[in-house]
């Protein structure tokens, strides 16, 4: 477990990389759920503040493991074997996710995360061993392995405080920003200080692209839940049509996530992988809420929430407009370049963002609206395809040079 080279050419995700991703759809598809249903009840802030903290959870999981087997998986019996333990802890987290969310929706005197917890030390246990046996091969990286060691034992430290103890839900979050940013600071500083790890560029930007898949696969269940209430009563046209909406809103954010050269840009720039790693925080809480907001389009269906038709093309259309956002400054970010068109296709973005609410305002029915909200993300595909591939092209022109 010495590193491995971090020009290996043709580097690509393995199948335990692949397997122990699964996980992470079931933990997403709990937390979509929950969101769904508290949102329904019209437990709107509660919702999305424990929808957030799920978020932050699940992904900084997979990103703790996901990085490490870029520069130290050596596939080995003992490694594999660490690797199931991780999955088992992060099927023990999602198991926690729901009394958790009801902990905060339901204005309970404490926040109710005990078996997140318990699935963070499993997680952590196997992290651990890992990262154990990588310090004792690469004696070089040494101090690079101590820091990663000291920040994860003693966050998960504080994460096993806070949960037994019994504090108000809202003293709880408030403290619990202090294991967040010994869980973020202490990678930024063996990177960036120490020697740092041998971690891949083109691989790391693959396992993201998987990742962002498997949060879109949210909104083709979603779709699917709302489908499966109109095809109580026969096909009709309106089941084609949400399903083409939901669809077409899942494949346009797909187009446009892929079309930014990630992995060449940090093969060169490696300063820039903590914005791009931290920065996809946003983009995947983001994309699996859209599923979320589709899922609540069939509790609307079924007449079983208590939110509007407002309301509820809101659910959807607040996520994509942050996939959006953080779209745009992750691009502007990883690429330290600024493009007027840009603003002009956020812009237009942002108009038919407002189309689909004014239209749901008007009382429209809610098929048409998510129709002509699932064109959002078709505004930056097309305008790639018309226009801005030249402004890649100039981006991976000066890499070159």
């Amino acid at each position: 477990m010495t590193g491995r080279d971090p020009h290996e050419s043709h580097r690509v995700s393995s199948p335990l990389e692949l397997l122990f991703d699964l996980t992470f759809a079931v933990a997403f598809g709990t937390a979509a759920n929950e969101l769904a249903h508290a949102l329904a009840a019209d437990h709107i802030v509660p919702g999305i503040v424990a929808f957030c903290f799920a978020t932050f959870a699940i992904s900084w999981a997979w990103i703790n493991f996901s990085w490490f087997a870029s520069a130290y998986d050596t596939d080995d019996w003992v490694y594999r074997l660490t690797t199931m333990l991780q999955m088992v802890g992060v099927l023990v987290l999602a198991l926690g996710l729901k009394p958790m969310f009801e902990s905060v929706t339901k204005h309970e005197d404490t926040l109710d995360n005990d078996v997140m917890v318990w699935g963070y030390v499993l997680m952590r246990v196997a992290m651990v061993l890992q990262w154990l046996r990588a310090g004792s091969h690469d004696t070089a990286r040494r101090d690079v392995v101590r820091v990663y060691l000291i920040s994860i034992l003693v966050a998960q430290v504080l994460w096993i405080v806070f949960a037994l103890t019994d504090l108000p839900v809202g003293l709880t979050f408030a403290l619990l920003v202090i294991p967040f940013l010994i869980e973020i600071g202490g990678p930024v500083y063996a990177e960036t200080r120490l020697a740092g790890t041998p971690w891949h560029a083109h691989h790391i930007a693959e396992r993201y692209g998987l990742m962002v898949i498997i949060a879109l696969g949210e909104g083709l269940i979603g779709t699917m839940a709302s489908i499966n209430v109109l095809a109580e009563g026969g096909l009709t046209w309106e089941i084609g049509l949400l399903a083409l909406a939901g669809t077409a809103l899942t494949f346009g954010i797909w187009w446009s996530y892929f079309v930014v050269p990630a992995g060449e840009i940090l093969h060169v720039h490696r300063e820039r992988s903590f914005g791009f790693g931290y920065g996809h925080l946003l983009v995947f809480g983001s994309i699996v809420a859209v599923g979320a907001g589709l899922h609540g389009g069939a509790t609307y269906l079924e007449h079983h929430t208590h939110l509007s038709l407002v309301g509820t093309v809101l659910t959807v259309a607040v996520p994509v407009g942050i996939y959006l956002l953080v779209f745009y400054a992750g691009y502007s970010s990883l690429t330290r370049t600024f493009d007027g068109l840009h603003v002009a296709l956020l812009v237009l973005s942002a108009v038919v963002i407002a189309a689909s609410l004014a239209m749901a305002a008007a009382d429209v029915e809610l098929v048409w609206c998510l129709l002509v909200l699932s064109l959002a993300p078709w505004v930056t595909v097309v305008g790639y395809e018309a226009a801005g591939f030249r402004h890649n092209a100039a981006v991976l022109e000066e890499l070159a040079e």
